[in-house]
């Protein structure tokens, strides 16, 4: 069976510290399976602006300077999976983030016969990724992209794309903050990664190569959890 015969839509959940390239590589899944990336940022906007009755709760919370509880949350997703775009599936990023998450997740997906194809974990190096985000900048002018190792500009001074000469930096785009946030990311997601370990759903790729390197060996992955 391939993914177009599939009958269960499929649940994927990217999990990888900032930086390690989850939303390029969510995006060529969405073109290779015809899924749709579900971020949570992006599902809360979408139900408070569409004023369903858990967007309605959500924004109250938010109004109010709380967080989002899993519950509402849940509810949200809820929703979004009914949609018919949702059809053939989901990659999911930024939720789960807790084990409690998880289960709520799992619960939520037993009410509709579906349950987690495959939770994909982007292997990075630390050191590497602290010298790959710490190293990005920006044109001022046009947003091309550029680095302080692996894409300097042609002309020092000077966008490749533009010509402006004018750079900027992300403020949390330096060692020390990026060190930080993949320590908080590997405190928060370890337990994740043993909790779909156990479930026989977890899956591993190095996510420190080439993007058509990683986006095949993502593609095998999926390929077969689709099947």
């Amino acid at each position: 069976m391939d993914a177009a015969t599939t009958t269960t839509p499929a649940v994927l959940i990217l999990l990888g510290p900032p930086g390690a390239g989850k939303g390029t590589q969510a995006r060529m899944l969405e073109d290779t399976f015809g899924l749709v990336q579900l971020s949570t940022g992006d599902l809360l906007r979408a139900a408070v602006a569409a004023e369903t009755e858990a967007g309605l709760a959500a924004k109250a919370v938010m109004e109010a300077g709380d967080l989002v509880s899993d519950e509402i949350v849940i509810a949200i997703l809820r929703d979004r999976l009914d949609e018919p775009d949702c059809a053939k599936g989901v990659i999911l990023d930024g939720f789960p983030r807790t084990t409690v998450q998880a289960e709520a997740l799992d619960g939520l997906l037993s009410e509709n016969g579906q349950k987690i194809s495959a939770a994909i974990s982007l292997e990075v190096e630390d050191a590497e990724m602290v010298t790959r985000i710490s190293g990005r900048y920006t044109c001022a002018g046009c947003g091309e992209g550029f680095h302080d190792t692996f894409k300097v500009p042609a002309v020092e001074g000077k966008c490749d794309k533009c010509g402006h000469t004018e750079f900027k930096r992300r403020a949390d785009d330096n060692a020390e903050t990026v060190a930080s946030r993949l320590a908080a990311y590997h405190a928060q997601t370890a337990p994740l990664i043993t909790y779909y370990e156990s479930h026989g759903v977890l899956q591993r790729t190095n996510a420190m190569g080439k993007i058509e390197d990683i986006a095949n060996d993502l593609k095998n992955i999926v390929g077969h959890a689709m099947s």
